[in-house]
This record gives structure tokens, sequence and C-alpha cells, in this order.
């Protein structure tokens, strides 16, 4: 299957062309090189710069006609290899250019260290590229890759440069049509294919890998959908797929609201969750941040994602909010303000975003605090002694200005009068919010009136401009009560929103700081609440966490406040008493808390956890040890003995050696087999003698190839080489102990060996120290995969116990930690594993001056 993709962007000199695929042996390689052949036969020059065939017959046969462009040879490590020669392709300079795995990492010794780099100039000279990848190799999908089918991948490239490709074809085959293709060798070679098919190529890891190739192509294609419709100015809803935007105010509805979107999001596969919270401009709107993120982290289970907008006008941006994202329903919850208020103040949120909604289904859900709100409040909410002091004030200030001002009756005139008493109404309005201020203004125009205004102390107004001055002056004073008071309102939000951001901002801090994260919460939470105490308290009563002041208990009682975490704790905070606006806050804290001891008892399971699983790991390794390694030599030496005292049969004397022989090999690896698990027990109880004394390499490396056990023994000449070098000191060691540490060694050298490759055992000396490599060039073993091979009965994930139960390596280098040495894996140059065994000499010396103290490298 093939997704074409065109963007259109241009951006650079030359076109990019990808074929994505979802895993090796797709057909990337084949379509790519199809397309070169039609684009020659169209008359277009053409030329291979880089293709891996992998000996694939059908690809190869696809490059004949083609012209290529020869590599260019690098030396590393004592070791040839082939690179494209970007210079030669830039000199050549060809219409279109093959560029076969494009995350692929080059040899030391170019330009570049990455292919994708290479590729880049290329471009960027004005010639077309066409390239190939791979799903695993993209920089975003790494870690899933390594968790789907764990093997991790070095060789990544960077999304942005795959995004930024012209067109993007997605190469795709159903899992079982890719694993009847590896059966039939058109991918792998015959040898490579068993254990291809039964890890990597696995039916669940190609589905896997198959679904995310499908995800990032159709996340792709969304953004060139975008793309285009921003070009062309389309601003009606394409419904190419359900998505739903639920809009959240913080208020205890969010939940309904939450769980109805998703179930209808859930009526139609590849549907979209989407929540949405308007906040104001001034970032004062009133929402709790406790429960939106309690919601959030609902929104987020069910599979959605959670966004915060700004916006003044809600209903727009809501609806802006969801064209932008193509959305296709709102969800809604019926309005919480009562008839009254609604009455006042005019249509609402959701009546308004009906109206201009358009082709934009919208869903009014009622629930359970439908019309449960209150009145608009008029005013700022003062403490008790401030809205005392503001009516005290909006009673006496009018009486004492006018008291003032009669005294200066003949020096001023009314306009200044009526200007004296709108600053004391402002004055009021400030102390005591809008109410104080609507009645100072009430009685400075009542005194005005009576005291200032012709004819004076007399209600009657004389003149009809006097009357118009008046009021003037009342609805200024109303006016300017009402601006001063919201100002005052504004900016005391604004001091408390930034000091809940900051406090907020502290916790996320807490909580990012891992283990420790419990106690600085608490801790966090009484100093930022001024409390005495706060404890942490299950349902039993049990204290699982507690913070305390450091000042002692002046004895005074204190206000408790409990703010419920979770279902199964409590947060109790002994002290002031918390107003409304700190219990919100608060609120946020507790989530943290949750998230906090949710963590915290996670990481306790999981440290309960991993000493049943390492026991349950050691003894399914050790049933199946049993049940191979004890269990066959035990059985081939019984049969021997007993077809030896058969009355019933006569064995010749060549069978009755033969038969003999059998039973004393059998018996030999059923004793090194116990000798082996019984030391290990020695090493891991801590009581295994050693006899340390001074050892010499050339008389140990003999008696440890005489060891050897089969195949491996007697050692062929083309199987090893030796070269310890001469002047190397001897060892302190234990003789018998380095002997089974070196064939332990040597042997799992052997076993993975390249065929036709000697092993190479070197020994090089750095003052107090001997080093004792041994090298082989087979696969390898990847760095994250070092500290497995010497844990017991382990092989690497190898599942055939016909090798052995896996204790040479873990035994070998709990005899050299022992003997005061290591045992350590390092990377062959070239290809191959090579074992480091390094041991304290028994001579220090020096190293020759013309010798630099290390081993010939292989």
């Amino acid at each position: 299957m093939a997704r074409d993709l065109t963007s259109g962007t241009g951006t650079r000199g030359g076109r990019l062309r990808v074929y994505l695929g979802s895993a090796p042996g797709v057909g990337k390689t084949y379509r790519m090189l199809d397309e070169a052949r039609r684009r020659q036969e169209r008359g277009v020059d053409v030329v291979v710069g880089y293709i891996e065939c992998h000996g694939r017959r059908h690809t190869e046969a696809m490059l004949e006609g083609l012209e290529v462009v020869p590599r260019v040879h690098r030396s590393y490590r004592d070791a040839e290899f082939e690179e494209m020669d970007l210079d030669g392709l830039l000199a050549r300079r060809p219409s279109v250019v093959l560029v076969d795995e494009l995350a692929h990492t080059n040899i030391p010794g170019g330009r570049h260290a990455k292919r994708w780099q290479d590729v880049e100039e290329i471009l960027a000279a004005g010639i077309d590229v066409i390239t190939t990848v791979n799903i695993q190799h993209l920089e975003s999908l790494n870690d899933v890759v390594q968790k789907i089918t764990g093997i991790p991948q070095r060789e990544t490239v960077p999304d942005e440069v795959v995004r930024r490709a012209d067109q993007i074809e997605l190469v795709d085959m159903a899992p079982q049509a890719l694993r009847r293709r590896m059966a039939h060798g058109n991918v792998y070679k015959a040898e490579k294919v068993d254990a291809a098919l039964s890890n990597y190529f696995r039916v669940g890891n190609l589905t896997a890998l198959r679904e995310l190739a499908l995800l990032w192509v159709a996340g792709r294609v969304d953004e060139g959908l975008r793309d285009y419709r921003a070009a062309h100015r389309i601003d009606r809803v394409w419904e190419t797929r359900e998505r739903v935007v639920v809009a959240l105010t913080g208020g205890p509805e969010g939940e309904t609201l939450i769980r109805r979107a998703a179930r209808i999001a859930d009526r139609t596969a590849g549907g979209d969750l989407l929540a949405v919270h308007v906040s104001r401009s001034d970032g004062l709107a009133g929402a709790s941040s406790g429960a939106l993120a309690q919601q959030r982290l609902l929104v987020e289970t069910l599979g959605g994602s959670y966004h915060v907008v700004v916006g003044d006008d809600i209903p727009t941006a809501l609806l802006a909010f969801a064209r932008a994202h193509d959305a296709t329903q709102l969800v809604l919850g019926t309005s919480r303000r009562g008839r009254i208020t609604r009455f006042l103040t005019g249509p609402g949120i959701g009546e308004t975003t009906v109206d201009d909604s358009e082709d934009i289904d919208v869903h009014m859900v009622t629930h359970e605090f439908t019309g449960r709100g209150r009145l608009p409040s008029l005013g700022r909410r003062h403490s008790r002694r401030r809205t005392v002091l503001g009516y005290a004030a909006g009673l006496v200030l009018p009486w004492l200005l006018t008291a003032v001002l009669s005294q200066a009756h003949d020096s001023i005139n009314l306009t200044t009068d009526a200007l004296i008493f709108q600053l004391g109404v402002v004055i009021v309005a400030l102390l005591g919010g809008a109410v104080s201020a609507l009645l100072a203004a009430f009685i400075a125009s009542v005194l005005l009136n009576y005291y200032f205004i012709p004819p004076v102390h007399s209600l009657t107004i004389g003149e009809t401009n006097n009357i118009v001055s008046l009021v003037v002056f009342a609805a200024i004073a109303l006016a300017v009560s009402t601006v001063v008071d919201h100002a005052g309102r504004l900016t005391s939000r604004a001091a408390r929103a930034t000091a809940e951001a900051e406090t907020l901002s502290t916790l996320a801090g807490s909580v990012l700081r891992g283990a420790d994260a419990l106690p600085a919460l608490l801790e966090k939470s009484r100093t930022a609440f001024g409390m005495r105490t706060v404890a942490l308290l299950s349902r039993t009563g049990e204290v699982l966490a507690h913070s305390e002041a450091e000042q002692p208990d002046d004895g005074a009682p204190g206000e408790t406040t409990e703010v419920p975490v979770g279902a199964d704790a409590v947060l109790v905070l002994t002290g002031r008493r918390l107003p409304a606006a700190d219990q919100r806050v608060l609120t946020a804290f507790a989530a943290h808390v949750g998230a906090a001891l949710e963590r915290d008892r996670l990481a306790v399971v999981a440290a309960e956890v991993e000493p049943i699983k390492a026991a349950d790991r050691m003894r399914t390794a050790l049933l199946a040890a049993v049940s191979h390694d004890l269990r066959t030599p035990l059985a081939a030496a019984l049969a021997s003995v007993g077809s030896l005292r058969s009355p019933d049969v006569e064995f010749s004397p060549e069978d009755q050696a033969e038969l003999l022989a059998t039973a004393d090999e059998s018996l030999v690896k059923l004793t090194r087999l116990v000798d082996n698990l019984l030391d290990m027990s020695r090493l891991q109880a801590g009581a295994l003698t050693l006899h340390l004394t001074e050892t010499h390499l050339d008389e140990i490396l003999p008696r440890a190839l005489d060891s050897l056990p089969d195949p491996y023994a007697p050692i062929q000449p083309l199987d090893l080489t030796v070269d310890i070098g001469e002047g190397a000191p001897p060892v302190l060691a234990d003789p018998p102990l380095l002997e089974r540490v070196l064939a332990n060694v040597i042997t799992n050298a052997l076993r993975h060996n390249a065929p036709g490759a000697p092993v190479l055992v070197t020994a090089s000396h750095h003052a107090d120290l001997v080093e004792i490599r041994v090298i082989d060039r087979g696969p390898g073993i990847a760095p994250e995969d070092r500290d497995s091979v010497f844990l017991p009965f382990q092989r690497l994930g190898d599942t055939d116990n016909t090798t052995g139960v896996g204790l040479g390596l873990a035994l070998s280098r709990g005899l050299a930690e022992a003997m005061g040495g290591s045992l350590e894996v390092e990377d062959t140059p070239g290809g191959g594993t090579t074992m480091l065994l390094t041991l304290p000499a028994a001579r220090p010396t020096a190293p020759p001056a013309d010798h630099p103290g290390e081993g010939p490298e292989a």
C-alpha cells in the first residue's frame, strides 16, 4: 500500500522524495529503483549514489541499466569500508540521485557524520534526491520502537528532515506477507531467516510498526491539509474525521462533560477528543486550578489532549479553536447561572456559541449544577474591617467635606465643590468598594443640593442648569466609583494570581525533583499557607508524611482544614482559617500531593516486585538448566552404565570402551556443572577460599586450553592465536581459578566467533596491572546488553539451553573480582567482542620505552 504526499514546499534547490517503510524488507529500495527507471525512460539524468541490495536478486536486477557512481573507500580501525562519493556526485551533477538508507552513519573521514547531511548538501546544489528510510529510524519514535521490539536503533534521522520532503510515499506490507517474503529468502539469507522471524519480525512487532508508520504519515497528511486550507483561506470545516472539542470552565460539571464528549468521540473509529479551557487575557479567570488539573488528568486518561487558549470573548475563542483544529462537534455544559442572572445579563456563552457555530455541531449537556448560580457580585469582597470602614467613610466623609467647604464658600464656586465631593466618592470606593461608594455618592448629591446649589438650605433647585449639574455629578460619581472598584478588584486579583502562579511553579519544581517530592510538597504547602503543621494521613489515621514549623506551639487553638487526596488519603492543615481563595490553591496542592504519593507507592511496589522478579528469573533459568544440563549428562551416564550391566547383551571390547567413554564424558560434564554451581553459590555467600600466588600466564594458558570442553578441545591451530608478549610480569592470582576464568572466556569467544577467523589472546601490562584480551570476530554485544551477559543463567536472550546454563561469564567475572581484578566487555575494532581480563601484577614493572603498554588491536 502506498501513500503519496505532495507538500509543495520547495524551499531548497533540489526536491526530496522519501520512500518510508514500516519495516525492513517491505520493498522501499525496489520501489525507488522502479521510480528511477521510469524517470530514465522519460529522458531524466538519473544516477545511483548509494544502493544497498543486501543480496536480494530482484533488487539487484533493477540496477541494470542505471549509472552507478563509484563509491569511495575509507579505512577505519584496520578495516576497509565503502561510502557514497559526495564530491563525485556534486561534480557529476545529475538531475536525480538515488541514496539508500537515509539514517546511515558515515565512516569517519568525510565532511558529514550522517548520510542525511550529505543529502542536504546535494539538495542545496539543486539536485533532486530519492531516498529511503524505515519508520524505526525516525528520531521521535526511537524509544517507542525500542519498547516494542526490544532492540535499540542507533542510527536515527531527525523527523524534520523527512517532514520537509516534497513527497513522502509509504511503502507498506501486511505482516503475514512480509514474513512470507522472508521465509522465501527474499529479505535475508537463509541462515538468518529463523532468528529474524522469531525476534524482530514477529507478527506483533510488525503490526505495531505498521501502525506507527500509518499514524506518522496520517499526521503528515493532516499537516498538509491544514497548510492547504490556510493557503487557500478555507474556513469551513472539512469533516475528514470526527474531532470533538469539550469546553471546560474549571467548574464541577467538567468531568461530566469530558465523559460525554469521550463517548461521542468513541462512536467513530479514529475520533479525536480535545479539551479546551479559555483563560482571560488578563490572566484573572476565576477557574479552579485544582479542578482543571484533575480534569486534564481525566482527559489524558481517556486518550484526549488538553489545551488552554486566551480570549476575553469566550464563544469566539471556542469557535476559533474548534475551526483551527477542524473540529466537527463542540460540547458545552448548560449555564450554571440562575434565571434572574440570565435575565439581567442576557444570552450566555452557550446561546452565543450555538448562534455562531455555523457548520460545527454544538451539544448542550445538562448536569446537576445547571441553574445553581448566584446573582453577580456588586463589589469586591473585603475583610469585615475594610467593609465597616467603607460604610463609615461613605456616611461621614460627605458631612466632613460639607463642613470644610461651607467655611470656604465665598472663595470657591459650585464646580469646585462638585469636584471635591467627587474626590471623596473615589476615596470611599478605594476604601470600601462600590456599595459604600454608591452610598457616599447619594449622600454627597443631597448635601451638594442642600448647601451649595441656590436656593441653599433647600432641596429645591431654582435653575435648570443646576439640575443638569447635579444629575451629571451623580452619574459621574456612580461611574467613577464602579470603575475604581473594578480596577481595585483587578489589581487585587492580579497580585493574587501572580502569587498563586509563583507558588504553583515552585510546587511543580518540587514534584519534578523526584524522591523527596512528598516532603517538599508538604513543607511548601505549610509555608505557603502559613500553617503550623501539615500532615498527610491515610483513611485509617496513619501518618504518611508530616511537616511542622520550627517555632514552638504557643498553645493557641488552631483551625483545622482537611482536603481529600485521592480515595485513600487526606491532607490535614492546622493553623489559621483559610479563606475560600486559598482553598482553591490548596486543591491544586492536594492534586500534586496525590500524584507524588501515587508515584512513591508505585516505586515501593516496583522495589518489592523486583527481587521477586529476579528470583523468578533465577528459578526459571535454574529449572531450565536442571532440565537439560543436569539431566542430559546424567541420563547418558546412566544409559551407558545400565547397558554395560545388562546381562542380555554381549558387547565387544570396542563397544564397551565407547560406552565407558560416554559415561566418563557425561560424568565430567556433570562434575563441571556442579562445580560451577557450587562456586557461584560460594561467591554469592562470600565463602570462596582463595590462595593468591605468583602465577605465570605462559604456564596457565596451556592448561586452560587443555581444559576446554567439547567440541573445542583439543584446540585447533587455526581456531586460536596466542600472543602474550615478552616480558609480561606474572599475575597475583589463584592458579586453578585463573585457569577456569580463561577457559570460560576462551570457550565463549570460540562459540560466538565468525567462521574462518581465529580467536586472538593477547596480554600487556601497565605498571601494576596485567591486561589479558580475548578477541573474537563475532556479532558483538550492544553496550546496553554488556552487563546482562554476566548475569547467572543468562546467554543474551538465547533460548537454547544445549550450549550450557550461562554460568561461565558470570562465574568468571566473580572469580576475577575475588582475585582483585575485573572482567569487562569492549568492542573489537572492525566488529566482534573483546573480553578484557585485568589482574594485579605480582611484580609491578614499568613498560619498555618503545612499547606503549597497549595490546595489539585485532
